[in-house]
Parts: C-alpha cells; structure tokens; sequence
C-alpha cells in the first residue's frame, strides 16, 4: 500500500456516506500526510452535503498506514480562512 492508495470514502448500507472527492498528498514517509476534500450524504434530504475538508496523518509501521490524527474543516468559509491565514504569513517571508 502507498499514500496514493489511502482514502476516506465509506460505505454503510449500500450507500458511500462519505464521498471522497480529491485529495492532496502533503507529505510522505513513516508519517504521511494527506489533506482530502469530500462530502457527507445527507439521509434526510437523500443528498450529498456541501464540501468539507480534512487533514489526516497516518503511521506507516510494517507496510500498514494507521490513521492517527485529524483535523476537519467544516465548511468554505472556514477553509478560506484558514487559506487568508496561511497567506498572511506566507507573504511575510
């Protein structure tokens, strides 16, 4: 198994609950990091939900990536807060 193998898609009674949309490999090696953009099905409205974002580290040890840390950004104005922050800085140096 490599990063490029890893995703977040889950099924749960015939239906994939959340659907990964694409992904950004951050880092590689013992720990990698990945950064997935997907959505999350709506049962309610029988619908997938507005795009969401997520950071996960995993551990790779003996061939076999663990999942060990995650952050999740709820929403678009959140990310591009995050994105108007990380700018900020950036522009510093």
């Amino acid at each position: 198994m490599t990063p490029d193998d890893l995703s977040i898609d889950y099924e749960e009674g015939g239906i994939v609950t959340t659907k990964q949309l694409d992904k950004v490999i951050l880092s590689k090696g013992a720990w990698t990091t990945i950064m997935f953009r997907y959505v999350n099905w709506d049962a309610a409205k029988e619908e997938y939900g507005e795009d969401k974002f997520t950071i996960r580290r995993f551990q790779k040890r003996n061939g076999e990536y663990t999942p060990r840390s995650k952050f999740n950004i709820t929403n678009v104005k959140q990310a591009k807060q995050i994105i108007e922050g990380l700018q900020a800085w950036t522009d510093e140096k």
